[in-house]
């Protein structure tokens, strides 16, 4: 059977999984009376919950003879670790766009990955059935993009498609017969090539694992590629690493192939397919599988380095122990480094004292994924505000700089610019009218000054702001960028919130708990009006005496309290505060420095 393989890129909420559901549907991959879900991809219930694509995950259908496998990539940079080790699996990618909003920033992100790797892209122009959309545009700002991210002469020549992915329609003309996607399979057969590996069938057998899964009944699963030669089931092979150095020998004891959304177990690995091997006990991703004559690896795609750092340590507030049940360090450590062996873009490592540790990786919202897998395992956590990594080339300190592309309605745009381009030092590079009485302004701003800013950013735009970063490169460090202006309201006290404490509290500022809340001495429960911290009790109750009078029984009504979600809490706090995360909370407490941190602390605030 002829062979393509293929990966969809797109922004955030572009319809990239809606469109993979009804590719699958138009197949046949789906029997008529099967029940389907819809987002069929998005298996994960983070993914779910936020309309994300967090894991690359792949798929197949068959089309005319040809078996297709569509490999669906995740839309955020902060994942861009899949994204890189996927896009080496693939030989051309479809390119799904908004035909409103046009190429986003995490399209630019994947694409220049695609760009570089020299693939040729399909562009389809997705939601033409919007009344606010504009295809030409659209299309014209892809053309653009694929120029200023360096693509040749074969790359700028793509073919380019309407459609919606909802509807399960796509053509060539915008005013075509909108009926079903029978256009963009035949683009796909017709425009992608064949694996070159194929023609390396006779060679000894190499691939090279780019995802690494784990199944209850046969262990560790590697997926990838085959580069050349063939592999049976029950073969022996060995695993070798980047530099070639032997890792383990073992017998493969299943071969997986994707067919439709499950894995079948099949006889042979070809040259070209993707398929999952099963019996390795070290092997990880980069790694080779490779016949046993075999003495190379396979060179593997380096990966971005990682840009900010976060500390995870045991929950030692006096509330700890009461949700979780995994709260030991060495538990953590254990559940940190299974996590960096199978997402190469996080490095773990080893505080001096030994109970926390300081985990790379691309973005806060990397960080906010692990840390809600990690609570609904089980886990308690003690989280420190996220600290950017700094390097020094050629003898000057360099700091990360990311593109923001951020989309308001046109009286918010002064606010907006004066915040960027001001104390957080960021720079103006684009600004233009997006229509519908909304101005487009792309920035490049330090990553430490958009720590904490998008809370910010959506009181100043009332909740209607749009702000997406991505990575952009690294400039000479700019200077200190002052963090939270505003104090917190600290408990003085241990037990339970009292509402008449509350309510005359709420006149120093907003309230982050409600009544009946546990608190503890050093737990912060609001945030203050002023720029100092201030210590409160909020267990002190109504004096109650026998003697009545008017107003005395007045009911107290409170206003309710702003509940922070995990990245908004981590992103909240300063350097001397902690998150606390469990798995039915997530609190905010002072911590003591020792004189080492508080140094530490002041030096990373310079």
């Amino acid at each position: 059977m002829d062979l393509r393989n293929i990966a969809i890129i797109a922004h955030v909420d572009h319809g990239k999984t809606t469109l993979v559901d009804e590719l699958l549907k138009q197949s046949g991959t789906y029997r008529e009376n099967q029940a389907t879900t819809e987002r069929a991809m998005d298996s994960n219930d983070l993914e779910r919950e936020r309309g994300i694509t967090i894991l690359a995950k792949a798929t197949s259908v068959e089309w005319k003879g040809t078996r297709i496998n569509i490999v669906d990539t995740p839309g955020h940079a902060d994942f861009g670790g899949e994204v890189e080790r996927i896009l080496s699996m693939v030989d051309g990618v479809v390119l799904l766009v908004d035909a409103a909003e046009g190429p986003m920033p995490q399209t630019k992100f994947v694409t220049s990955k695609a760009l570089a790797l020299g693939l040729r892209p399909i562009v389809v122009l997705n939601k033409v059935d919007k009344p606010d959309a504009e295809p030409d545009r659209a299309l014209d700002e892809c053309f653009d993009l694929f120029a200023n991210l360096g693509a040749d002469d074969d790359q700028l020549d793509f073919p380019a498609m309407y459609a919606s992915g909802r509807s399960g329609w796509a053509d060539m003309e915008l005013d075509g017969p909108r009926k079903d996607l029978t256009a963009l399979f035949d683009l796909v057969v017709d425009h992608v090539p064949a694996p070159k590996q194929i023609a390396h069938k006779d060679e000894p057998f190499r691939m090279l694992a780019t995802t690494l899964g784990s199944d209850p009944f046969i262990g560790r699963i590697l997926a990838g590629r085959v580069e050349s030669g063939t592999l049976k089931a029950g073969d022996t092979v060995k695993a070798l690493s980047r530099d070639g150095a032997l890792i383990e020998s073992f017998r493969c004891t299943k071969i997986l192939a994707f067919r439709g959304l499950s894995q079948q177990a099949i006889d042979l690995a070809e040259a070209g397919d993707i398929v999952s091997l099963a019996g390795m006990s070290k092997a990880t991703v980069a790694d080779s599988i490779v016949d046993p004559s075999v003495t190379d690896a396979l060179p593997a795609q380096p990966i971005d380095p990682p840009t900010i750092t976060v500390t995870f340590g045991i929950n030692d507030s006096p509330l700890a122990g009461r949700d979780g049940k995994k709260v030991q360090s060495r538990v953590i450590r254990d559940r940190l480094m299974k996590e960096a062996e199978s997402n190469v873009a996080i490095k773990i490592s080893d505080t001096p004292g030994g109970e926390a540790f300081e985990v790379a990786g691309r973005g806060e919202l990397q960080m906010g994924v692990l840390i809600e897998n990690m609570r609904r395992e089980g886990f308690e956590l003690s989280i420190s505000r996220p600290q950017v990594l700094f390097r020094e080339i050629d003898g000057q300190r360099m700091e990360p700089i990311e593109e923001a592309t951020i989309d308001v309605d046109d009286e918010y745009s002064g606010a907006v610019i004066e915040k960027i381009t001001g104390a957080r030092k960021g720079e103006l590079v684009e600004m233009k009218p997006a229509g519908a009485g909304k101005t487009r302004i792309i920035a490049h701003v330090p990553s430490r000054g958009l720590i904490g800013y998008h809370g910010e950013f959506l009181t100043d735009t009332r909740g209607t702001g749009v702000l997406n970063r991505v990575f952009h490169g690294w400039a000479p460090h700019k200077g200190a960028i002052p963090g939270r202006r505003a104090g917190v309201l600290i408990s003085m006290e241990k037990g339970q919130s009292v509402a008449y404490a509350l309510w005359n509290l709420e006149e120093r500022g907003r309230m982050f708990i409600g009544a009946q809340a546990d608190v503890y001495q050093g737990m912060i429960i609001g945030e203050h009006s002023r720029e100092n911290d201030l210590e409160v009790n909020p267990l002190k109750g109504k004096k109650l005496t026998n003697v009545r009078a008017s107003g005395t029984d007045e009911a107290v009504r409170l206003t309710t309290p702003i509940t922070l979600s995990l990245e908004e809490a981590i992103a909240y706090i300063d350097d001397d505060e902690l998150v606390e995360v469990t798995p039915n909370a997530i609190r905010l407490r002072k911590r003591h420095l020792d004189p080492h941190e508080r140094k530490r602390a002041a030096r990373a605030a310079s």
